[in-house]
């Protein structure tokens, strides 16, 4: 004889809701396994004397839920191979929120064990009469113990359950807190539908880990939010509003706009998020790094409004070459240290072009550098691919000798009067300089960007003074401005 089990669902906790037929199969039968007997309905069992094993044990035993779940199935396989056909009763509906149901589904074919699942009335069946929602209008079922602000969306009607704590309540208000305001009005529900225990409570959301009463029977609502300012934190709603920007009905300047006509643009707000970034500026960073995405939005949606590919498209490739470029994370490879995580990744770059029918026995090693990378970046790029095939000096004195060098033929140029071998000259002084940035691991960019920024404040310093004395700079000379320079060299 096949060996069965028939799993139950024991309702939201109202003895009146339980199905007939449900109840029927606990009283026939002689092997009655429980999850949990902390359930309301566990009245019903005392008071008709049905006998049952419960599983609350192995929830002091185990580290983790999923261990949970993993023996409960382990051990109900077991008992239907010795006693043929058992019964586990599950609170609410077997196959909402009971992860045990679900390995069983899995393991019971491979078992020779026949399954029959009843169904039970959900807590969500409560949690819509009670919390008064209609689910078509856009719902979601969210685990507490896994929740992150990611799978949030604010615009449908949220219920989080197995808030069986404070301390999981403090995890979700953490997640519910990346959304919204800190006293958004957020509802829990406690034994939804329980004659005599049921709670409804609405508190702001900092309150939610302080309010008491939080057991196996509660969970946490959130109405759909039709306030679209606060969905100003997603990234739907940006998408949303650069396509209104770009729509008919729209703003007439960016309906105009092309990937020519506003390509600088992109080029100058990543400067300011750079000048954000040296200038140490929490502030301004927040709101340069917005305006250089601001910029990918537009150029997407250009390519989105004629069907070549949407942004959505350019966060996939992203994340597949973030993921596929660091096997030391995501795969099998190691890396132990900064340097073999960028031979990894050099080494998946390459394989990247192998998969795309690239020869690279027919490719420049210098080749994958921009173009439009401002001069001096783009020096130190060239010269980083070409001393990786050895193309490079062995060590820095060289590199000074070459300075020096061409420092004297940048000389005889300027003596030469020949403006286009002074400027070739020039050029090569500072290639020559860059190479002696690499050797000391300094970026020329940013070495410049340093003394840029102390150039301008030490010239401030000068303008200072000067007004200080009520004096301009017609009414000095180099040798007092000096002086000041020397000034502001000493300042911290």
């Amino acid at each position: 004889m096949q060996s069965t089990i028939t799993v139950v669902g024991l309702g939201s906790g109202d003895e009146d809701q339980l199905t007939l037929g449900v109840w029927r199969r606990l009283q026939e039968s002689e092997h009655r396994f429980i999850r949990t007997d902390k359930h309301p309905m566990m009245r019903l069992f005392h008071d008709n004397r049905l006998s049952y094993e419960s599983f609350d044990s192995l929830y002091e035993q185990m580290d983790s839920f999923p261990d949970v779940y993993d023996a409960i199935a382990t051990q109900l396989i077991e008992q239907a191979q010795t006693k043929q056909n058992i019964i586990y009763a599950v609170p609410g509906h077997p196959m909402v929120a009971e992860r045990a149901v679900q390995l069983l589904r899995e393991r019971c074919p491979e078992h020779g064990i026949e399954l029959h699942i009843l169904g039970g009335e959900s807590f969500l069946d409560q949690a819509f009469t009670r919390l008064g929602f209609d689910p078509i209008e856009g719902f979601q079922l969210l685990d507490a113990a896994e929740l992150k602000s990611s799978l949030i969306r604010i615009d449908l009607h949220t219920v989080i359950g197995q808030v069986y704590d404070e301390y999981t309540a403090s995890d979700v208000k953490l997640s519910l807190m990346e959304l919204l305001p800190d006293d958004y009005p957020i509802v829990i529900g406690h034994a939804l539908g329980v004659p005599g225990e049921e709670q409804i409570l609405t508190v702001p959301l900092y309150e939610l880990d302080r309010t008491p009463g939080y057991g196996n029977l509660s969970l946490i609502y959130l109405p759909r939010l039709s306030d679209d300012s606060l969905r100003n934190r997603t990234f739907e709603r940006l998408h949303e509003i650069v396509a209104i920007l770009r729509s008919p009905e729209g703003c007439p300047w960016d309906r105009e706009q092309t990937h020519l006509s506003i390509r600088k643009n992109f080029i100058e707000e990543t400067y300011e998020a750079i000048e954000a970034i040296d200038n140490d500026d929490p502030d301004g960073m927040r709101e340069e790094f917005g305006d250089v995405i601001l910029q990918v939005m537009l150029h997407s949606q250009m390519e989105e409004e004629v069907g070549t590919f949407s942004v959505y498209d350019v966060i996939q490739s992203l994340n597949e070459k973030l993921l596929f470029r660091h096997p030391h994370v995501f795969g099998e490879t190691n890396a132990g240290n900064a340097s073999e995580a960028l031979a990894n990744w050099e080494q998946m770059k390459a394989e990247e072009k192998r998969r795309k029918g690239i020869d690279a026995s027919q490719a420049s090693q210098l080749d994958g550098v921009p173009p439009g990378l401002p001069e001096l970046m783009k020096a130190y790029k060239l010269q980083k691919k070409a001393a990786k095939v050895g193309f490079d000096w062995d060590n820095l004195d060289p590199v000074l000798d070459k300075i020096a060098e061409e420092l004297g033929e940048l000389r005889e140029a300027i003596a030469s009067k020949d403006a286009e071998e002074q400027a070739g000259e020039l050029g090569d002084l500072l290639f020559a300089a860059v190479n002696a940035a690499r050797f000391i691991h300094a970026d020329p960019e940013e070495a410049l960007a340093r003394t840029n920024q102390k150039f301008k404040k030490r010239f401030s310093y000068i303008e200072e003074q000067l007004r200080i004395s009520g004096r301009s700079f017609d009414q000095t000379d180099l040798t007092e401005m000096d002086r000041y320079w020397e000034e502001a060299k000493r300042l911290p």
